[in-house]
């Protein structure tokens, strides 16, 4: 693809993300897509088939975003427990976003489409930050910040609690206290007592 071809995608993408934002997934159209791009049909369709592909495609591009942010707020001597707070702070936030979010049409889409185990960019997602926590308390537990007996299964339940901190906010709303006391209730749970 040539640097306009790229442009144009780029465009397409950022503000089709707006809109699935704003509407969720299930009531986007590739009309409202046009629209808000200011391009024709005939053009959208050279880069996107449907909604269905321009959303993996957002969700792709929201993924290398969220893990460019993390990585780049990293310092090079930071402690696996310096780096569990980053993390859990850059969740809260996530989790009290309001607007701005992508947490409604996600489950929408997977609602929606069930796709196969292998396809499923949410499964990955999850697998993939489950492993990344997973090490992370393996590096606490060996240089003696935290304790934990069973590292993988510690990670997929912080994992699991956050994924239901993001979906009790969206369906019942969730107090900031609350986040907080449940993120708390994370740390002190792997945090050696000195």
């Amino acid at each position: 693809m040539g640097d306009k071809s790229n442009q144009k995608r780029k465009l397409i993408l950022e503000t089709s993300r707006k809109i699935f934002m704003e509407k969720g997934y299930k009531r986007v159209t590739m009309k409202d897509i046009v629209e808000a791009c200011g391009i024709s049909r005939g053009g959208l369709y050279l880069y996107f088939g449907s909604t269905g592909e321009i959303f993996t495609e957002v969700l792709k591009m929201e993924s290398q975003e969220t893990d460019d942010v993390f990585s780049g707020a990293i310092t090079e001597d930071a402690t696996a427990s310096d780096i569990l707070a980053l993390l859990l702070k850059e969740q809260k936030k996530e989790i009290l976003r309001k607007k701005n979010s992508l947490t409604v049409a996600v489950y929408e889409y997977f609602f929606e489409n069930r796709p196969a185990k292998r396809d499923n960019l949410l499964r990955t997602r999850f697998d993939e930050a489950a492993a990344v926590m997973e090490k992370l308390i393996t590096d606490g537990v060996e240089s003696g910040e935290f304790y934990c007996e069973d590292p993988r299964g510690c990670a997929r339940n912080i994992m699991y609690v956050l994924e239901g901190l993001k979906v009790a906010a969206q369906t019942m709303g969730i107090t900031e206290k609350a986040v907080d006391s449940e993120l708390l209730y994370i740390m002190q749970g792997l945090v050696t007592e000195e």
